[in-house]
């Protein structure tokens, strides 16, 4: 650990031109320990029980059962980065980003943050050397297979994985549906949809239009109680498929949130084509995919993708991309990128039409 004659001095941290060289690497250096603290704050409820206004940190022990001043330094810590803030003494209340780790509220990412920092990451991260050195996933070196199986043969894994990717469809869908205008489509077709958030959120904004969700067996159900609890079944229906080998006909777009980005350039030509497939053989000339997905810059601005890449590196294989990267994965496929839709999550609307 650092000593105390080696930690920036309280003169360097008074800088008006931004943090130290020195302050950005030994706060990067922590990042495990943040990621830990975040999950702890949100495996406890801690925002929710800050819901009604602030609280002693004694008292939130107690209702989480744990030990008092041990909770008292992981919410100091993160109230230094604006999760929490101590509002008075050893007393804590909710900011905008605490907000985010409220379990009902909507727009949160709880089950999101869960995914991203559980245990799971801290076996995959440690052997990232490996990936640099090979260009290879990490899943099947650490976990013994694919990520996906793994997903598949690990329920409370792959539960909480569905869990964090509809928590960030809510995020991402409900920017989509104010950036971009889906009106037009007769039919939208939601390719490996998970659970169906972004699917039946379009459906409820757009209430002439169809939808049919695929995914695989396992997912399905999920798909189906959302759409029966939404009183969508006349409109949309949920089927098996294997997006490599073929997807339903019958759409007039095809939607995908976040796929494209866990697969290599050949794997999501596979996939694009087989949308191709699906719209040229029922004879849509003009139909169009659209991808919820990051469109990394060439600058260095952060950007949340940049980081989320090397998740895709590790664990599926796949790559987080430029404009011209998903330009040239659509001309591979017989699609012309035809325009590009920011949005106020980290997703675009990407939009490509046939030939």
């Amino acid at each position: 650990m650092p000593s105390a004659t080696s930690a920036p001095s309280a003169a360097a941290k008074t800088s008006t031109s931004g943090p130290s060289g020195e302050e950005i690497v030994m706060q990067m250096t922590m990042g495990h320990v943040q990621s830990a603290a975040i999950h702890i704050a949100a495996k406890l409820g801690i925002a929710d029980l800050l819901a009604n206004g602030p609280r002693l940190v004694g008292e939130l022990a107690k209702k989480t059962s744990v030990n008092e001043d041990a909770l008292y330094r992981v919410l100091r810590a993160l109230a230094s980065n604006g999760v929490f803030t101590e509002s008075a003494p050893r007393t804590f209340a909710l900011t905008p980003a605490a907000e985010c780790l409220r379990k009902d509220q909507r727009g949160s990412l709880r089950d999101f943050a869960l995914f991203l920092t559980n245990p799971l990451h801290y076996k995959i991260w440690p052997e990232l050397m490996h990936s640099v050195k090979t260009g290879e996933t990490l899943a099947e070196r650490v976990l013994g297979k694919p990520i996906f199986e793994y997903f598949a043969s690990e329920p409370e894994e792959g539960a909480l994985f569905h869990s964090a990717m509809t928590n960030f469809s809510e995020v991402v869908i409900a920017a989509a549906l104010k950036a971009y205008d889906f009106s037009g489509i007769g039919t939208l077709v939601d390719v490996a949809g998970g659970h169906g958030m972004v699917l039946t959120a379009v459906l409820q904004k757009y209430p002439a239009m169809k939808g049919i969700l695929c995914d695989l067996a396992e997912v399905i159900p999920g798909a189906q109680q959302r759409i029966r609890s939404l009183g969508l079944e006349k409109r949309c229906r949920a089927e098996v498929a294997d997006f490599f080998k073929s997807v339903p006909a019958g759409g007039d777009a095809y939607i995908m949130k976040h796929i494209i980005h866990d697969w290599n350039d050949q794997q999501c030509t596979t996939i694009l084509r087989n949308c191709l497939h699906a719209l040229t053989a029922a004879g849509k000339k003009k139909g169009k995919v659209l991808l919820l997905e990051s469109v990394i810059s060439a600058d260095n601005a952060p950007h949340f993708a940049k980081w989320l890449d090397l998740e895709m590196l590790v664990f599926p294989g796949g790559r987080e991309r430029t404009e011209k990267e998903f330009a040239a994965l659509f001309e591979g496929a017989g699609f012309k990128l035809t325009r590009v839709v920011p949005t106020e999550s980290p997703l675009c609307v990407i939009e490509a039409m046939v030939g």
